[in-house]
C-alpha cells in the first residue's frame, strides 16, 4: 500500500482569507488556532507561504511573515511538522536562511520541512527593493542557495564561490537536529531549468496542474533524473492544490451561486474544480487516488473557505482516512 501523507496550510492572510476578522491580534490568533486544530486532527504537517503582499493584488490586508510564523508555531505545536511553500531564495541570503532554518528545526524538536523556490512575485520584489533577475538567473541562484544551505548544515565551516553567492568560513551552529538534514522541498515546474535543479538536489518535488499536466511534469522530471544520474525514486512527488469539501453537491452548488465558493483569481468554477480538490468527501478521495496513481504521495492543500474550518475538518475526518 502506498504511504500517503497530508499537510495543510495555515491561514496567514496571503490570499486575503483573514479579511473578515477584525484586528491584527485576532487574525494571528486564528492562524495559530487553525494550526493547533490541524495538529489535533492528525495532519502530518502545517505550512505557510513566503510572501509579503496579498494576491491577486496588494490590498493592505495582514500577511504574517513566513519564518516568524514558523518560529511561533514551533513553540505552539508539539508533533506536527512545519513547512514553507516555498521560502524565496532572493528574500534572504542562503547563509542567513541556513541559520534561520536550523534554529527552527532545533526549536521545534526536529520538525522542519525546508521548502525553497526561485521566486516569481515581481511586484513584491520591486516594492521591497529586491532586484528581480531574469528567470534563468533566479533559478541559478536557487541551485546555489540549496548547495550553500545544505553544506552549512553539514560542515563545520563552509566556503563556497558561485556566480551569485559567496560565503567564506560560514558557520551554522546549532546544526539542525534532523539527520542527515531536514528534507528539501523544491517548488516549481519550469521544465528546462527548475526541474533539472529538482532532479539534482531535491528530496521532494512540488508542482501542480490537472492530472495530465501533473503527469507531464513528472515525466520531464524523470528525464532530468536520468540525465544527471539520479534515481527518480529518491524524489517524492507532492502537490499543493486548493481544497473545498462539503457533504453534498447541492451544498457546493448553493455556495458557488452565492459567491461563497470558487477561485479567488477569477478562474471559472469548472476549471478550478478540475485542477483542485473540490467536491464531496467521496469525490475528493477519488481525485486524490488519481494523483496517487500518477506517483504523488504527499498532498498539502490550502482550504479555500478559510477562516472557516469546515473543509479542514471534513478533509481530516472523511477524506484522509480513506485516501491514506
Amino acid at each position: 500500500m502506498t504511504d500517503v501523507r497530508f499537510g495543510v496550510f495555515a491561514p496567514q492572510g496571503w490570499k486575503t482569507e483573514l479579511v473578515g476578522i477584525p484586528g491584527a491580534a485576532a487574525k494571528w490568533a486564528r492562524c495559530r488556532e487553525v494550526a493547533l486544530l490541524a495538529e489535533a486532527l492528525g495532519y502530518d504537517s502545517v505550512w505557510v507561504y513566503d510572501h509579503f503582499h496579498n494576491v491577486p493584488v496588494p490590498s493592505h490586508e495582514a500577511v504574517f511573515e513566513c519564518w516568524t510564523v514558523m518560529a511561533a508555531l514551533a513553540e505552539a505545536t508539539t508533533t506536527i511538522r512545519l513547512g514553507q511553500m516555498v521560502s524565496c531564495t532572493s528574500y534572504r541570503s542562503p547563509a542567513l536562511t541556513a541559520k534561520i532554518a536550523a534554529s527552527i528545526d532545533v526549536i521545534s524538536g526536529g520538525r522542519l520541512e525546508w521548502g525553497v523556490g526561485a521566486g516569481w512575485y515581481e511586484g513584491e520584489y520591486r516594492a521591497y527593493g529586491y532586484d528581480f533577475p531574469a528567470a534563468k538567473d533566479r533559478i541559478a541562484m536557487l541551485r546555489e542557495a540549496v548547495e550553500i544551505v545544505t553544506a552549512m548544515w553539514r560542515e563545520p565551516d563552509t566556503t563556497y564561490t558561485g556566480a551569485h553567492y559567496r560565503v567564506e568560513g560560514a558557520q551554522c551552529d546549532p546544526k539542525p537536529l534532523q539527520q542527515p538534514r531536514p528534507p528539501v522541498w523544491i517548488g516549481g515546474g519550469g521544465e528546462q531549468l527548475t526541474l533539472r535543479v529538482v532532479a539534482r538536489l531535491a528530496d521532494k518535488a512540488n508542482f501542480g496542474g490537472k492530472p495530465h499536466e501533473f503527469a507531464h511534469k513528472r515525466d520531464v522530471l524523470y528525464r532530468h533524473c536520468e540525465a544527471v544520474g539520479r534515481d527518480p525514486g529518491e524524489i517524492e512527488l507532492t502537490w499543493s492544490p486548493e481544497v473545498f469539501v462539503r457533504e453534498s453537491e447541492a451544498e457546493i452548488a448553493r455556495l458557488v451561486a452565492a459567491g461563497e465558493a470558487g477561485s479567488k483569481f477569477g478562474e471559472p468554477f469548472e476549471s478550478w474544480s478540475a485542477g483542485n480538490l473540490v467536491g464531496t468527501p467521496e469525490q475528493v478521495v477519488e481525485r486524490i487516488r488519481t494523483y496517487v496513481d500518477l506517483g504523488c504521495t504527499y498532498f498539502v492543500p490550502w482550504c479555500s473557505d478559510y477562516p472557516d474550518d469546515t473543509t479542514l475538518r471534513l478533509f481530516a475526518e472523511q477524506v484522509m482516512p480513506h485516501a491514506r
